[in-house]
């Protein structure tokens, strides 16, 4: 079954989606079949953690712990101090943020020490670490890419890497006896209150990487922030920008119970050290993966190095991928502050803010007002009485294929994420390219780049609730003679040119409230609906820190 046909097919089974009785007047046209890219993430929520502790379990930890755990935090204790002066060596009279490598005697003499005593130190904690693979040399592979980034003791990677250069924060280097340590495996260090920061940050990336060997490698945790270790989530394409081969690092954490996973839900800094160090030994394994030498596609365009990466890991992990990102642990702290379930902030943001063309500031801003609406509720989430309430009108047949807009999974109720697409699909106005933007990739099904006439009439029958319609007439004349598919620069010339078209080919989800059929009065007064509270702006005519690194 193609794609169009299966879309169709899935639009016909859900609730009040079927075909229109001329007999019944008042029944709306059918739901049309909701773009793939935008459905739901496979893991809601990878930035929660809830480990349960079976009573067995606890009475072992207390054992154990009452012996181990003093023990255990003595010897961290005085590695770090036996490191110390390694470091204070290595760095003494050197700047905080370094021109030059460290070279010569100051690294012959500091760097196997402090490479030992960060194995003893990972040892002394209990960790059994299995090493796969075959570490990159410097000039096979001068960034090492590490994920899925979980908790503050993946640390481990570096140390079995051989110490690289990382990137931090740089709050981090001024960390008693820890910031001695990190300043001297020469990191790039980031400033948050420097406004130049990131642009400072990427030009020393890429002198590292391009220098041939002669600064360190670069070990860089891409997704930036902590996961449960249930997907992928959003690269960031810092260390892909110089194009320079990278050697991806797994991560796995093996344990019947994880007393690790460091999110933005779940246990402490402090709970996590004293539940790991009173295990018996807690495993871990580290795999280097083959280097993945970039094509000249890649290194023009960081964003799909990064995602190509991330799939091969992703693979290789046997895990999803996600479009989630630091953002969406801003709008999730957000969430709890206005007595949401912090989980209702999350949306996905890279997908969101890349199709929808939203930045940050602006979801936020819909997210006070989802709040507003959705804090009488009961799990955060918009039923259809809330939504009515908030409308200030009553429940009727209208309001309900409203209602049915935004809802895209048809659960019944509408979250933030549905209500932020419902926004931007429906009310946010935009200029002319990007309607037909939007337009081009919501008749493209399969996302292929083109619109065949199979997709066209699919998402036309569908919304205009005429399954019989013939659109071969209007289809030839967009592909002006080619019968078989659309591209965007041919769609876009027909949209520009005809733009009494313009409100079909915005979005099919407006062509719910067209009138092709004979509807009675409190339907036809639909598209008002657009000015009130849903659509908080008038449409105008005219052109349209605790888990990051």
């Amino acid at each position: 079954m193609s794609g169009c046909a299966e879309a169709a097919a899935v639009a016909a089974t859900l609730p009040g989606t079927g075909v229109r009785n001329p007999e019944a007047p008042g029944v709306r046209p059918p739901m049309v079949p909701r773009q793939a890219s935008f459905f739901p993430p496979p893991v809601p929520n990878p930035f929660v953690q809830d480990t349960r502790i079976s009573a067995s379990s606890r009475f072992l930890i207390l054992l154990l712990g009452s012996i181990l755990l003093p023990i255990r935090a003595i010897c961290v204790a005085l590695i770090l101090i036996m490191a110390w002066p390694f470091a204070a060596v290595a760095t003494v009279g050197l700047p905080e943020k370094l021109t030059h490598p460290v070279i010569g005697w100051r690294r012959t003499l500091t760097h196997p020490a402090l490479k030992f005593l960060g194995r003893a130190m990972f040892f002394s904690m209990g960790f059994m670490v299995r090493v796969k693979g075959k570490i990159a040399s410097p000039i096979e592979a001068p960034i090492f890419i590490v994920a899925p980034h979980s908790t503050f003791f993946d640390g481990i990677a570096c140390v079995v890497a051989g110490l690289p250069s990382i990137v931090s924060r740089t709050e981090n280097a001024y960390v008693p006896l820890i910031g001695r340590v990190l300043r001297a495996i020469q990191p790039v260090l980031v400033s948050r209150v420097d406004p130049d920061s990131r642009k400072t940050t990427i030009n020393e990336i890429r002198k590292r990487a391009t220098s041939r060997g002669e600064w360190p490698q670069l070990l860089v945790f891409p997704e930036g922030t902590c996961t449960n270790r249930t997907c992928l989530i959003t690269f960031k394409p810092g260390a892909f920008i110089p194009g320079v081969p990278v050697q991806p690092i797994l991560l796995r954490y093996p344990n019947k119970l994880d007393t690790v996973t460091w999110t933005w839900q779940g246990y402490t800094f402090i709970q996590l050290c004293m539940l790991t160090f009173s295990q018996l030994f807690t495993k871990v394994e580290v795999e280097f993966m083959p280097v993945h030498v970039p094509n000249d596609e890649e290194k023009s365009d960081p964003v799909l190095f990064a995602t190509h990466v991330r799939n091969i890991m992703a693979n290789a992990l046997g895990v999803p991928v996600t479009d989630h990102t630091y953002e969406d642990c801003r709008l999730m702290i957000s969430a709890g502050q206005l007595t949401l379930p912090m989980e209702a902030g999350l949306v996905e943001f890279t997908k969101i803010s890349q199709k929808l063309k939203l930045d940050w500031e602006s979801i936020r801003k819909h997210l006070d007002e989802y709040a507003a609406i959705a804090t009488a509720s009961k799990g955060g989430r918009i039923g259809i009485d809330e939504f009515a309430a908030y409308l200030k009108l009553p429940v009727s047949d209208v309001l309900r294929q409203l209602f049915a807009l935004f809802d895209r999974n048809h659960d019944g109720s509408i979250d933030f994420r549905e209500y932020v697409i419902g926004l931007a699909v429906l009310c946010n106005p935009a200029n002319t390219e990007e309607l037909i933007q939007v337009a081009f990739k919501l008749f493209d099904v399969d996302e292929d780049g083109y619109i065949t006439e199979e997709e066209f009439a699919t998402i036309l029958q569908a919304s205009l609730g005429v399954p019989d319609l013939n659109v071969s007439g209007l289809f030839r004349e967009i592909a002006k003679g080619d019968s078989t598919h659309v591209s965007y620069v041919e769609f876009r010339s027909f949209a520009l040119k005809h733009p009494e078209y313009a409100k079909i080919f915005t979005t099919y989800l407006d062509l719910q409230t067209c009138h092709v059929f004979s509807l009675p009065k409190e339907v036809e007064m639909a598209p008002s609906i657009g000015h009130n509270k849903v659509c908080p702006e008038p449409v105008e005519d005219g052109t349209s820190d605790k888990k990051d690194d």
